[in-house]
């Protein structure tokens, strides 16, 4: 009888942990962050030297990995050195995109590989007369050089966004010019054509930020 009822549990513990098993080989696992860089985006501006800047701003897409002319899925847009958020309100600029979405970011010193997660960052949207993203050499991505005219990123200042629909990425702005020249030529290169690399987590609601 002892040995009759040992069996039934053994073969009941069994039994359990086979279930626990295949319900944790059911369970949806989460999708691959991407990791990438996007070259030669353009963000050509009307204006400037005096004169006001305009022209549409160029919207780009972390989750597709691409420049989209979607009103509603999009989370930064770029014209000339200015970065706008689909999040938060208008701050003004002439011929901004319309924000529908809860975009926001962080502006982190350290190296692209060293930013592992966005738990924590105190994120901030565009605002009036604010853009989330300061604006004007050394406040924000980039320096502009007056005696080489040349703008060049930050080094060191990595962008870390929540997404239009609040998944998280990261960004390094890595040249402001045609074809990502080491040294750029202001008068050969092409300039408001960005290159960047990022990290897009498209799992909702995970701040992780490493490829591991």
């Amino acid at each position: 009888m002892k040995t009759t009822l040992k069996l039934s549990t053994l073969l009941l513990l069994f039994t359990i942990l086979s279930s626990c098993s295949d319900d944790d080989s059911d369970a949806p696992q989460p999708d691959p962050v991407q990791s990438n860089t996007a070259t030669n985006v353009p963000a050509p501006q009307t204006g400037g030297q005096g004169e006001p800047v305009g022209g549409p701003f160029t919207k780009f897409s972390f989750a597709t990995g691409t420049v989209t002319d979607s009103e509603t899925d999009w989370d930064i847009a770029f014209r000339g050195t200015t970065i706008a958020l689909n999040g938060g309100t208008a701050t003004g600029t002439a011929d901004e995109p319309s924000r529908n979405g809860n975009a926001a970011a962080y502006i982190q010193n350290g190296t692209f590989s060293d930013v592992t997660s966005a738990d924590g960052l105190t994120f901030t949207q565009d605002a009036d007369a604010a853009f989330a993203i300061p604006t004007g050499s050394d406040s924000g991505w980039y320096n502009y050089n007056p005696a080489t005219f040349t703008v060049t990123p930050i080094p060191g200042r990595i962008l870390v966004f929540r997404t239009h629909d609040g998944k998280y990425a990261k960004m390094e702005i890595l040249s402001y010019y045609r074809d990502a020249p080491a040294e750029p030529d202001p008068f050969m290169d092409e300039s408001r054509v960005y290159t960047f690399k990022y990290l897009y987590n498209p799992n909702q609601g995970d701040t992780n930020l490493s490829e591991l």
